[in-house]
């Protein structure tokens, strides 16, 4: 589940404009790719550079490398270093494309091998609030927890945010507050349903806050005489779907992909098999083709709408307004929404996504459905919508799922 309040790009961004002339610098992202740009403005999110080619560039600054950030903060001074420049006559890639990752292959998998460092930044017992700090994520709880508990725990975040920003559709979204991703947990279910988790939940993302709320018994956390203890073997798929609603950038959740893609999206990370840090990206296809036509009691999930169903028309299925994709058929909905992702992702064209991602620089670049299709025509790609219904059916009946468009 999720809540978000929608804004337009920027709309938050508190400016800070410079001189009447801007000096260039060497920016470098995380992957240690460099550009030359000028920095126009930023803020606690983003930050919005001129690049050589005299295009803006609005890039999350979770792109940045520790560099960039410690010289946005005032703590470095520096002269600027030659760079590449950005060639102008790159037609496919929109303003900040080039820090970001649409180039980059599919992963196969995703390891998280570091240590989470877990921190203890705060214990105030009066006040039953206790706060833990990992590399990019901070627990705020209602209850103390060892730090070998926490980093159990926290490895599971951290493989996360690994994960999203290795899928190459520029997910780079979050809202950090002080360097980190604000995550609260409760001891007890019905406190997490007091502070606003819906009752049949076991975690749920409030956009307008960029916090992920989660009752400990959905980590697997209880108590053992007076301490705490983690089972590893829980199933985490729900909160992986909570945290990919966190990371997702704000900008595509806009009318014609809030639904569909950004539930799509996060089923598509909470099916993908996961293990001791490590996320089987190579068998996600079969995990979501499992999850959503069939149903598992062992780990009781699954949307179960079977391997032969009708489908509502694809462009209102993609149009459906957000309150109605969660109404009383949300079931069918997340599991189609998912399926369309699936299809997408792997089955369109080349199998490379390449639509997918040219219908997501369309939304970074700021074009909106309005009386057309906007940025949906890269789905298209010069095919009618019913040329599209047809071959999302001839893909997944290959799969062994027969779909049958209204």
């Amino acid at each position: 589940m999720m809540r978000r309040k929608i804004a337009g790009p920027l709309a938050a961004l508190l400016v800070t404009f410079f001189g009447a002339r801007l000096e260039a610098r060497t920016w470098t992202d995380v992957l240690g790719r460099k550009i030359e740009a000028e920095l126009i403005a930023h803020d606690d999110t983003e930050v919005v550079l001129r690049l050589a080619n005299g295009r803006n560039a609005t890039v999350p600054l979770s792109r940045l490398c520790e560099a960039d950030i410690a010289f946005l903060n005032g703590e470095t001074e520096e002269t600027p270093e030659p760079a590449p420049v950005l060639d102008s006559d790159d037609k496919d890639e929109p303003a900040g494309e080039p820090l970001l990752n649409w180039d980059e292959p599919w992963p196969e998998s995703v390891d998280y091998k570091a240590d989470p460092e877990i921190n203890v930044v705060e214990e105030d017992e009066t006040a039953k609030r206790w706060v833990y700090e990992s590399s990019h994520y901070r627990f705020i709880c209602d209850v103390r927890l060892s730090k070998s508990v926490v980093s159990n725990f926290a490895e599971m975040f951290e493989s996360t945010l690994q994960y999203t920003r290795a899928l190459p559709l520029a997910i780079t979204g979050g809202t950090m507050r002080e360097g980190r991703f604000e995550i609260l947990l409760f001891e007890e279910f019905d406190d997490y349903v007091k502070a606003g988790g819906p009752p049949t939940s076991a975690g749920v993302f409030i956009g307008g806050k960029n916090q992920v709320m989660v009752p400990l018994e959905s980590l697997g956390v209880r108590k053992v005489g007076s301490g705490y203890m983690r089972d590893r073997d829980k199933s985490n798929k729900t909160l992986v779907h909570e945290l990919t609603h966190q990371l997702t950038p704000g900008g595509y959740y806009i009318y014609g992909a809030m639904g569909w893609f950004t539930e799509g999206l996060a089923e598509y990370c909470a099916v993908t098999p996961y293990r001791n840090g490590r996320f089987k990206v190579r068998n996600t296809f079969d995990s979501l083709k499992d999850y959503t036509t069939g149903y598992d009691r062992k780990t009781q999930r699954g949307r179960a709408i079977g391997t032969s169903f009708s489908a509502p028309d694809l462009r209102e299925f993609m149009l459906m307004d957000y309150g109605d994709f969660t109404g009383t058929n949300a079931n069918f909905n997340y599991a189609f929404g998912a399926i369309v992702t699936g299809y997408f992702v792997h089955l369109d064209g080349e199998g490379d996504a390449a639509r997918l991602k040219n219908f997501l620089k369309k939304i970074r670049q700021g074009e909106e459905v309005k009386d057309g299709d906007g940025p949906l025509s890269a789905l298209l790609d010069g095919r009618t919508w019913d040329q599209l219904e047809k071959e999302i059916a001839k893909a997944w009946s290959r799969k062994g799922v027969d779909i049958e468009f209204d």
